[in-house]
Parts: structure tokens; sequence; C-alpha cells
């Protein structure tokens, strides 16, 4: 072997090994290698410097092992991870498991995973850019400072499981405080004068007597009633006619934000799933042409364009629309974004020849959805504007003018590619000074509302206005918090819970910077210093650490128990102990007050009663033979050992659906069952036979391997895949 290249995923090792020759073997590290310790805090601070105990974990022992025999026997070794400051920063760790000097490896950049791609970046190859590479691990560690060591003191007082970070919590207080605009919302009442003119001319009133009416002039039904009764009988004539052409821009390109704004407005995608999906067009897939990546790198926060993309959109455009839908020059888009790293490219397909309708021949229902969406997003940015035209009426009386409006659609322009949705609204043709009959006029009242939750995709927005985060952390960022139960979405809205707003007020309280958006987007212009090689990453690091320890220990000392410790006036059934009411993670419960000794719980239900006694049955426990009881739990009832908790024995309340086929590895009964993760099919012989599938096991066996074969859907249609060796034949 002459040549190894790393990357970080097994799908886009496979697309660039399509692309290379048998010199060539292309490996991947699955994600980052290298990490701070799971357990303890992993940074070591001597003489003001800070040394990331860096560790590999289990899960990658093993392929870390397995680059180190490939590395030994190759003549060159290049790192070929993504190129932003995690792609960097993974890099730098590999170089780092194998033993090699990060300085020495070539390092090779794509924005997209296509042939001609991976040979102009092995023919241009760099050095590890260590400046980013410090600026992600100075991210790293001061998220490791705050999570290590304020989430313990949270826990200490409020309660168990809570967690804070120095970007999700910055992200939740913009929640909570729109949460709390909600609460302190009190609805204003004011009136329109609405008129309905011949034939079928919608109007509102904008002026009365000389004086401007606004949305909120008229603030009671006494002057609104008023107003109708004098208008309602007069004379009515076109006062003014008002023509005017304007162009609707075209939009620019996606970039990680917008794309996954618009995902989730269109499509109703998660972010979450955006940048799955993303990933995947990303890293390859199959197309006419073999396996390859369609679009461009998800991860951005720029709004450059190639010029060889530009040039092949302007062909194709000329081609396809003709030349009133090519702008004399292409069109340029720069990024509002604080800190844009503009050497980057928006996210664009890599072939425009791949169109959404060959495309539908090989991407699945939601890969498809999303490439369309980028594909037309993109061709569209460098089409010409739409043209327009606004039409304003102003019909008057002795005392009022109304005033309608309309427009129409003159030039389509970009809206060719990505659709109208608006429907014109068309005036009719009208003279000034003509009489005009008034059909309806009505006084309507109305209330101001207050102002929306933040869904997924709005919250995304304003993070990016104010600079919090970078597109490689949007997405994850709401998911802990949800995660976390700080957040719940109900119909797409972000909804704090009650425990987000004592977290935030502990935090506005005592540590006002973790939760100030300004704060948290000058440490992000910081570390974008650190990657320009403007600041020293352990200087900052110092800055903060210093004055944020204080005041944790302050905090430790300060910060008033908010724990709910109630007696309930009984004694645990097990010691004797007084029981008292507590919260939790999950709401509140009942536990012995002689905790850890004795580990007696009780479970409460919502409105605050105690739960009802266990249902008694007559099955017996197969443990220790004590009765079985009736339990509810967070995924429905089941049977549980009436000993516990000395014996924790529990069993599904129905008996788990046999199949037919039996069990690949031992012969025995396969069942049915349910997890928190959903659905899947395990042995009976369990934990002796420790088969399990996600997909149900079928009696045909696997060409490749003779294992058992499971039916499934994917891409669209059905497969038989091999549970082993996943090798897959159409059903």
């Amino acid at each position: 072997m002459k040549n190894l290249i790393i990357v970080e995923s097994p799908a886009k090792a496979r697309t660039i090994k399509n692309f290379l020759g048998k010199d060539y073997e292309v490996i991947a590290s699955k994600g980052h290698i290298r990490d701070l310790p799971k357990h303890s805090f992993g940074i070591k601070i001597e003489d003001n410097q800070f040394q990331p105990q860096y560790r590999v974990d289990k899960d990658h022992s093993d392929i870390v092992k397995q680059i180190k025999d490939l590395a030994k026997k190759s003549d060159q070794i290049y790192i070929a991870t993504d190129e932003d400051r995690e792609g960097e920063a993974i890099g730098y760790h590999i170089a780092k498991a194998i033993g090699k000097d990060p300085q020495t490896l070539p390092r090779i950049v794509f924005h997209e995973i296509t042939k001609s791609a991976i040979q102009n970046a092995l023919e241009n190859p760099r050095k590890i850019n260590m400046d980013q590479v410090n600026a992600q691990q100075a991210r790293r560690l001061l998220d490791r400072i705050v999570g290590y060591k304020l989430s313990p003191l949270l826990a200490s007082k409020i309660q168990k499981g809570l967690s804070a970070g120095r970007v999700q919590s910055s992200a939740l207080k913009i929640t909570v405080d729109r949460e709390r605009e909600i609460q302190a919302f009190k609805p204003v009442e004011y009136w329109s004068i609405d008129a309905l003119f011949k034939p079928e001319i919608d109007a509102n009133l904008v002026e009365y007597k000389g004086k401007k009416i606004e949305k909120m002039t008229i603030g009671n039904e006494k002057d609104a009633r008023e107003i109708e009764t004098v208008l309602k009988d007069e004379v009515y004539h076109v006062k003014s006619i008002e023509k005017k052409q304007r162009k609707s821009s075209t939009p620019p390109p996606f970039m990680t934000s917008t794309l996954q704004q618009s995902a989730s407005g269109r499509l109703s995608f998660s972010p979450k799933k955006t940048m799955m999906i993303a990933q995947k067009l990303y890293e390859g897939v199959k197309t006419d042409k073999g396996q390859m990546g369609v679009i461009t790198y998800m991860r951005t926060d720029s709004l450059n364009i190639a010029k060889e993309a530009q040039d092949a959109a302007r062909e194709t455009i000329l081609k396809t629309y003709g030349e009133d839908y090519l702008p004399e020059k292409p069109k340029i888009y720069t990024s509002k974004s604080k800190g844009a790293q503009e050497a980057h490219e928006a996210i664009r397909p890599t072939r425009l020849d791949f169109t959404p309708e060959i495309a539908s021949k090989y991407l699945s229902a939601d890969e498809l959805k999303l490439y369309k969406l980028i594909y037309n997003r993109f061709l569209a940015s460098q089409m010409t504007d739409a043209i327009l035209e606004s039409q304003t009426i102003l019909f008057a009386s002795e005392n009022g003018i109304f005033k309608a409006s309309g427009r129409k659609l003159l030039f389509d322009g970009f809206y060719r590619v990505m659709g109208y949705d608006d429907k014109d609204k068309l005036l009719p043709e009208l003279k000034e000074g003509e009489e005009i009959p008034l059909e309806k006029l009505t006084a309507n009242q109305h209330f101001t509302e207050p102002p929306p939750r933040y869904t997924e995709a709005s919250l995304i927005k304003k993070l990016e206005s104010l600079g919090i985060g970078r597109p490689s952390t949007y997405a994850p960022t709401i998911s802990l918090l949800v995660s976390r139960e700080y957040l719940k979405i109900e119909k797409r809205q972000l909804i704090p819970t009650p425990i987000a707003f004592t977290v935030i007020e502990i935090l506005e309280k005592h540590f006002p910077e973790i939760v100030d958006s300004n704060f948290t987007a000058e440490m992000e212009e910081k570390l974008d210093e650190v990657a320009e090689k403007k600041v020293d990453w352990q200087k900052l690091l110092l800055d903060f650490y210093t004055p944020f320890i204080e005041k944790v220990e302050k905090g430790k000392k300060e910060i008033k128990s908010l724990k709910k410790a109630e007696p309930i006036g009984r004694e645990c059934p097990e010691c004797g102990s007084e029981l008292l009411l507590r919260s939790g993670r999950f709401g509140e419960f009942i536990a012995c007050s002689n905790y850890p000794k004795c580990k007696y719980t009780e479970a409460i239900e919502k409105d605050g009663e105690e739960a009802p006694t266990p249902q008694t049955t007559d099955e017996v426990c197969d443990k220790c033979g004590a009765p079985m009881v009736i339990k509810s739990g967070r995924r429905g009832s089941f049977l549980a050992c009436s000993a516990y908790p000395k014996c924790k024995n529990t069993k599904p309340l129905e008996k788990p659906k046999s199949l037919e086929v039996k069990c690949p590895e031992c012969g025995g009964e396969l069942l049915e069952r349910n997890s928190r993760r959903g659905k899947f099919f395990g042995c009976s012989n369990y934990p002796k036979c420790k088969f399990v599938s996600k997909f149900e096991p079928t009696e045909k066996k696997c060409p490749e391997c003779d294992y058992a074969m499971a039916k499934r859907t994917f891409r669209g249609k059905e497969v038989y895949e091999c549970i082993k060796c996943k090798h897959r034949i159409d059903a």
C-alpha cells in the first residue's frame, strides 16, 4: 500500500474510495477518537496553563489500532477530515492517537465529495491549522469548565440531573424570557373600520375627519360606533389610483441556519433531521454516475459560491429558461453572520445535471425533498429578480378615506424555479373621480396578541442574529435542552418547563454572564480570534476560569437550597424512618429520609395525591417467590415484584408476541418486545443468548453469509437486509 486517507465517517470513506485507485486505502475514524474523560474533570491546571487530559475512549480503541496498523504499511498518510474547526481538531487528534506529529502529515480539504474535488485536494495538500485546533480546544475546555463546575452546583441546590452550559444556558434564557413576556402580556383592545366597495373591493379606514387612522388609534367600541354611523351613509368617489413596479430580490443560497429554517417551514423537518439528511447528501449517495456527494459541506455560515459553480448555474439557467431569466452579471452574496468563515462555500448542489427529476430515481423521499430545496434555492439565487406591480386606490367621502391594496406578478424571474405561493390580488380598472358604491361598512373589534413562542427554526434564527453558537452547534443545543427536559415541544413550539425558570433565575442572580447573550457572543468572537491567531487560547481560558471559579465557590455558600424535603407524617415501611416529599427531575415523589442507607421511594400522581396501592395479581415472582403486582410507569403498566426494593424483578403485563421464525443464534423462541427506543425482536433465552434485531427476522437466508434476513423499507422500497452483514436484496 502507498497512501492512506483518514476521514471521519464510513459513508465519506466509501465515497472517496470509489474515486481512487488501488494505490489508496480510505478509513474512517468514526468521529472524535480522543476526548476529555467522561467521568472526571480532565483538565490539569499548572502555572496558569490548562492541559487537557485527552483519552481514546473504549468505543474507538479498535479503530485506532486499525488505523495504526494501516499507517505503518503506508508511504503517505493524508488527514481528510471536514474543513472546519471540529474537523481540524479531529485530524489533530487522529495524528496524536497514532503517534504522529500533526504538523508532518499532509492535510487535504474539499467542500464537496466529487472526483475532481478529491483529486484537486490531493494535488494541493496543506498542514493542520493549529490555530483552528486551539480555537476548538478552547471551546471544548470552556464547555467542560462550565459543565463540570456549574452543573453539580445546580444539582446540589435545586435537584439531581440538572446541567448548565456556556451556549445552552444562554439559549435557554432566550426562551424563558419570551415565556415571561407571554405570561406578563395583557391584551389591548383596538377597533378597525372595514369597508367593501363594489365590485368586491376590500378597503380599510386610513383617515377620519383629517386625522390619520393607524392600528391602535380607535381604542374602544364607543368611538368605533360613532365613526361607523357617520361613514356608512356617506357617498364615496375614487380619490387616487397609484401603480408602482417593484422588484422581488432573489434569495441567497443556503447556509446552515437558513437551510434549517427553510426545511422547518417548508418540509416540517426538525433541525436535527435536516442535518442528518444533509450529511448523507454530502458524504455520498447513489447517483446516475455512481456513489458521490451531491451537495457541498452542510455546516457553513458563508454565502460564497465558487466561480465554476456560478458559471454552471448561469449556463443551466440560459439553456433551460432563456435570456430573460439570466442577469447580466453573476450574483454575489455576503453573509451578515458574525464571524462567518468566508473561505467556505454556501450549501449548493455539486452537479446541476443531477436534477431533482433524475435524483428522484436514486434518493429516498426525505433526501429528495431536501435536495430539491437546496437545488432550486441555488439556481434561483443566480436568476433575475421577479417584478411585481403594487396597486393602491384611495376612496374618499366627506369625512373619511379608505385604502385598498392589490398586487400582481408581471415577471416571475426566480419564482419560475421556486414557485410563487401568493395569489395575485387584482384591483379593477377604475377612474379617478368616479363614484364608487359602498356595499358594506363594519366596525370590528380586535385585541393585541402576545409574542409567539419560539420554534426550533425561529430560535436558530435568533441565536444566529445574536452571534451565539456556530453552524455546528445550533441543532445540538436545542436537542440537548429538550433531552434535559428544560424545553418541551408542542405543536412545533418550544415551551420552557418549570425547572427551566428555576435554573435561569439562579443563573441570572449568581452567574449573569453565563446567560448573557452578549457575553456568550463576545466569547464566540474571541474564539474566532484564537482561530485567526489574534488571541492566545491559554489566556482566554485563564481570563474566564479565575472569576468563574470564584463565583462557583461563593455560590456554594450563598445560594439557598431549593430542594424540597417536606415530612408527610408517615413512616418508611422498610426502616421506620420518616418519609419525605421530594422533587426530582421527573416531578415530585416520596422518599425515605434515611437515604442513601434506605432507598425506599413511592410515586406521586400529577394532582399531588399519592399513587394508588398497586393492584395484586395471582402471578408469583420467579426470582423470590413474592406476589407480583401491577404498577404504572412512563411507558404504561407492568408487573413488578411486591418485595421491591429487595427484589427488583419486573415483567411486561402482556406476554410478548412470539414469532414463527426461530432465533438464528440458538434456535430459541423469538419475541417482539418494546423499549424506550421502540419495538425490537429478541431471543427468549436472554441473557444466555443475546440476539437482538431492530427489524423482524424472516426465514429468508442471506446469499452472502447464510444468516437470517429481515424485511424493511430502504430508500422508499421494500428490501431484505441481512441482520449480520447488512447485505440487501430487493423484496
